[in-house]
């Protein structure tokens, strides 16, 4: 049987994942968040308002015009958004149509904002909102027009080379080559997968059960160069594949589908496989298979051709290098400091302790991983000094790897990086490759820090301070100390003392502040590089804690009636930003506060655990439908012909993650129409003997007569 294909190739592009970013500030009350197209209220958010001369003046910030507005119904179209600008990075940027798909889009590197159209089942006007806080809210909202995939430009489509061959292939004297063409520019990456897709619409027709649904089959060819042309000879496909009559080729270089979900070797060659020796290397770097490169093509590389390239051994190379699924992923845990400055240990607690002085604030034995900030007080325009301090400085070090230390230069709010105290330049590159760890430099005022025990740092820039938020696996449990607090899941024991003494989770801002006091860097461990008289001065030659400086403690703040109205409405129930806004007598280091405990709630809602129940093997002679196994997904079963079913249909992952049911069995057998056709074979055989048996007995009765007449 010839492989069945589809006229019109489907081409989708991809979208890049963006990195982490500041959120929206917060808008006046007449606004059009979540208002577009409301003209009422005492400025308008109605198209209409244009003309009259009536819009609010967010509206361009809110109702969103972008560019290009139109795109294929089959997804992958990127859209910039107009008059929007993001000049920080953000951690998700959310596009979601209809209320119902979501796609991921980013900010580039002029802080435009992109959005990537999904797969769509219409044409027309689709409604969609924008979030720019990773799905925490959908304050923006636009339209995308679906368009049939005809009618969309030809740079964007691929060709299919002699259409008339391929759509008569396979019939009597056509056969051999098939070729397609594509845009190179319209997917930016060396190399593609040609995957082949199959639609078909389920159900009773007419009934809400009617549904339509892409699915994919298998690839065509993997990592092959992004040359803009692809030639094969079809091959007979599978008998279970040969249900669906419609289809298309997806030209795609992803791991992950259209809904975000890892696709796994057992189910797609799209899913990343293992592999012996990282691209990157790893020390100590000369020893395999830890050199950079050379080990990975000879371990991964060269097996991969041997295997699927070379040889149609594929399955044989991913049924021994399969994809993770997550069924052991923990998340790691998360605390984070940034403010005045305030404090969320890992187990959730929060406080705030303005010392001034160089503290840690986070040791873990189990890896002499330790962390260490230094705090100043905020100098004022005037040259003063707040009774509030910030988070100057940021140093690391693990074991005998690199120190690195992020501070702020001098009185700006330029970042600077040094390594074991030399100031390093990122003229050249972005990313480095150290002695225990890698760092990398997104952007002007964000670093990230990622270490050989894979605890993580990000250290950002939130004027006029710096803020801090640190990544721990599981493996640290029960191995913290510091201003973090211990990392046990109680946040009843996080104000532990150095001598083992815990203050309780009530305890006082004053009582807290001894805490904090206790937990001063001792000269002999400091990380910090002093090379400045100021430096010197103020922390070298000084105590590591100013038991001379008096904080601004919040039972002694007494802000003025218009403060707690600048407060209320910018802060809502942000006490951190509240306290901030009456201990600076700022607005926008409140905001600053404000912004860094919003994305740190953000990160912690993302790094909730999911359940996932594992991989679920299709039956020998069989097949199944699903490749998500996360919790409540269900995967479907079905036996090829000349084969019964033994066991449940449907599996469904369960909260405790396990499957309500094992893969079902395919046995030898007949199917029912086999069945029906033996019975009705049987039924007609008797039929006709019955027949012959009457006819020969009336014909035996007349002969009787015929000889007994006279």
């Amino acid at each position: 049987m010839k492989l069945p294909l589809l006229p019109c190739a489907l081409l989708l592009l991809l979208a890049t994942a963006p990195g982490p970013g500041p959120w929206p500030a917060a808008g006046a009350q007449e606004s059009c968040s979540q208002r577009c197209g409301d003209p009422g209220g005492q400025c308008s958010c109605h198209p209409t308002c244009v003309g009259l001369g009536t819009c609010c003046s967010d509206l361009r910030d809110f109702c969103l015009e972008i560019v290009p507005y139109s795109g294929s119904m089959m997804g992958g179209k990127d859209f910039v958004v107009q008059h929007l600008k993001w000049s920080s990075p953000t951690t998700s940027v959310i596009c979601r149509f209809k209320e119902s798909v979501q796609t991921l889009g980013h900010v580039d590197s002029f802080g435009r904002v992109h959005c990537v159209s999904p797969l769509l089942y219409e044409t027309g006007r689709i409604p969609f909102t924008l979030s720019m806080d990773n799905g925490r809210s959908f304050p923006r909202s636009g339209t995308w027009l679906a368009v049939h995939p005809s009618k969309v430009s030809e740079t964007e489509k691929s060709q299919l080379v002699n259409e008339t061959h391929w759509q008569y292939y396979g019939t009597t004297g056509i056969g051999g080559n098939l070729s397609l063409t594509w845009n190179v520019s319209a997917l930016p990456t060396d190399s593609v997968t040609i995957e082949l897709w199959g639609y078909e619409e389920t159900g009773k027709p007419y009934s809400e059960e009617w549904t339509a649904k892409w699915s994919y089959l298998y690839s065509l060819a993997t990592n092959v160069p992004n040359s803009g042309s692809f030639t094969f000879v079809p091959q007979p496909a599978p008998q279970h594949y040969q249900r669906w009559e419609v289809g298309a080729l997806r030209i795609v270089s992803c791991c992950y589908t259209k809904e975000g979900t890892q696709l796994l070797t057992a189910d797609s060659t799209s899913g990343s496989t293992p592999d012996r020796g990282h691209d990157w290397g790893a020390p100590p770097f000369r020893a395999p298979p830890r050199v950079p490169g050379l080990s990975h093509w000879l371990y991964d590389v060269i097996s991969f051709y041997h295997c699927c390239l070379w040889a149609p051994e594929c399955s044989r190379y991913m049924a021994r290098r399969p994809s993770s699924d997550c069924l052991r992923y923990q998340p790691p845990r998360l605390a984070s400091a940034f403010g005045d400055p305030h404090f969320v240990t890992f187990d959730g607690a929060n406080f705030t302790f303005n010392g001034r002085g160089e503290y840690v604030l986070l040791e873990a034995a189990l890896t002499n991983l330790r962390v260490q900030v230094r705090a100043q007080p905020r100098t004022t325009l005037e040259g003063a000094q707040d009774r509030g301090t910030g988070l100057t400085a940021v140093a690391v070090q693990e074991g005998n790897s690199d120190v690195v230390e992020v501070r702020l230069a001098g009185a700006t709010v330029v970042l600077q990086v040094l390594l074991n105290q030399e100031v390093l330049s990122f003229a050249e590159q972005k990313w480095l490759d150290l002695k225990g760890m890698f760092l990398s430099v997104a952007s002007e005022d964000s670093v990230s820090i990622m270490l050989s025990s894979g605890a993580g740092l990000e250290v950002s820039v939130q004027d006029p301070f710096l803020s801090v938020a640190i990544l721990l696996p599981e493996k640290f449990l029960n191995h913290t100390q510091g201003l973090l607090g211990t990392l046990n899941d109680n946040p009843a024991d996080d104000f532990t003392l150095r001598n083992g003494q815990v203050l309780p989770p009530t305890a006082k801002s004053r009582e807290l502040f001894r805490f904090g006091a206790d937990w001063a860097v001792e000269n002999a461990s400091s990380l910090f590089t002093y090379d400045s008289r100021l430096l010197v001065n103020n922390f070298l030659y000084r105590p590591k804690h100013d038991p001379t400086f008096q904080p601004l403690f919040p039972e002694e703040i007494t802000p003025s009636p218009s403060q707690v109205i600048e407060a209320a409405e910018l802060c809502g129930d942000n006490h951190f930003c509240s306290f901030d806004v009456a201990a600076t007598g700022s607005l926008s280091v409140g905001n600053a506060t404000r912004l860094a405990y919003q994305l740190h709630q953000h990160r912690v809602q993302s790094l909730q655990p999911v359940v996932s129940c594992g991989w679920l093997a299709p039956p020998d002679n069989g097949v199944k439908e699903g490749i998500r196994y996360l919790k409540d997904s269900k995967v479907y079963f079905h036996c090829n012909n000349g084969h019964s079913l033994v066991g449940t249909e449907i599996s469904t992952c369960l909260a405790s993650g396990k499957w309500s049911s094992p893969t079902p069995t395919c046995q030898p057998g007949r199917s029912h129409t086999v069945l029906l056709s033996i019975v009705f074979g049987v039924l007609a055989v008797v039929a006709v003997v019955a027949l012959i048996y009457v006819l020969l007995h009336r014909r035996k009765g007349n002969m009787a007569m015929w000889t007994s007449q006279p």
